[in-house]
């Protein structure tokens, strides 16, 4: 185990060199929430890759391994909360995360949708860890870095919490994955256009080579978009934006967009992993091929056959404390979209 780490940490550094040799930052996936009827080219769209949707069909997907490890040791998630936040908005997103490997928790669950993520293994046969857990926290409550970042920043603000005096984050390298959670009032580059990213850490910034993700909170900046089916974006007529299970649309948005980053790194921590497509710097990922998709039928404007709480709230899988409306994930075992409420799994 101990050499093919070596080996993996070998094809992160020349990774990273092909990275700095041509002086560009490439997260490994740039998501929107909400189904594209079509790509916007935009001055990023060369260099992250434009988002790409398949609407659940096996036809066009050719999902392979490419080699790279997955978060098979046990994850913990450090989350750094950049800028101000409330205690209610910080709860929803600890009891998401909280969830990942809850027992005990009535179907559909959210564990149930992280076990379609542990299908993915490495090329010694170890799946994707079903531990999950919560890390240390970091409140960047001074907008270290100012409100306005761009994605290369992102891990500075990773850097100001690992080497900050009081409390930092510990440099986790077995099995540590790090959220950066902007609040409502921060615009990172090309936010809107994209809702999350995640990559890994240069060690010319941060020290040490680290699975991150971005993900942002579109209350006054984006709705529409990142906080899709709770907001709706003006291009599709007719839909009506749907009650958040936790009574935070923006929140309960971003929530969706945690899972769909945290399912990516743990299959592709490296972006040499699980991926779509022949370009390693902008992969087509597991949670990608899923985009919109909430439940079976799932597809196009169409979220898919989701639950309906007696308070009027949609959800399509149960937490420990709450409830989640969370986007599915690609199942490579059966070539189709996945989660715990389809109709087949759950009755």
């Amino acid at each position: 185990m101990q050499a093919f780490l070596l080996c993996a940490l070998r094809s992160a550094v020349v990774a990273l060199a092909a990275v700095l040799i041509h002086l560009v930052a490439s997260p490994a996936d740039a998501w929107q929430t909400r189904p594209s009827m079509q790509a916007k080219p935009n001055s990023s769209d060369a260099l992250y890759g434009a988002s790409k949707k398949y609407e659940g069909s096996s036809e066009y997907v050719h999902l392979k391994y490419n080699m790279g490890p997955v978060l098979s040791s046990n994850i913990t998630v450090h989350v750094i909360w950049y800028g101000t936040w409330q205690l209610p908005q910080q709860s929803i997103i600890l009891d998401f995360i909280g969830s990942i490997s809850a027992a005990s928790v009535s179907r559909p669950s959210v564990a149930g949708w992280w076990s379609i993520v542990r299908k993915y293994t490495d090329m010694t046969g170890q799946n994707v860890s079903g531990t999950v857990q919560l890390g240390k926290q970091f409140n960047d409550i001074h907008y270290s870095h100012g409100k306005s970042l761009t994605r290369v920043s992102i891990q500075s603000v990773i850097k100001t919490a690992v080497t900050a005096r009081w409390r930092p984050l510990p440099v986790d390298q077995n099995g540590g994955v790090y959220l950066v959670l902007t609040a409502d009032d921060v615009y990172v580059q090309d936010f809107c256009s994209v809702c999350g990213f995640h990559y890994f850490t240069f060690p010319s910034i941060v020290g040490s080579v680290l699975p991150y993700a971005w993900i942002g909170n579109s209350k006054k900046l984006c709705p529409r978009t990142c906080a899709y089916p709770f907001a709706v974006p003006d291009y599709i007529p007719g839909l009506k934006p749907l009650k958040s299970p936790n009574g935070d649309a923006a929140v309960d948005g971003m929530v969706s967009v945690i899972a769909h980053e945290m399912a990516e790194m743990a299959t592709d921590p490296l972006a040499n992993a699980w991926f779509a497509g022949n370009e390693p710097s902008s992969p087509v990922e597991i949670a990608d091929l899923c985009q919109g998709i909430y439940g079976t039928g799932g597809g196009g404007s169409y979220t898919g056959q989701m639950l309906v709480g007696k308070d009027g709230a949609t959800y399509n899988m149960n937490g420990y404390r709450r409830r989640f409306l969370v986007q599915w994930v690609w199942n490579h075992l059966v070539s189709y979209c996945s989660g715990p409420n389809a109709v087949d799994q759950f009755s």
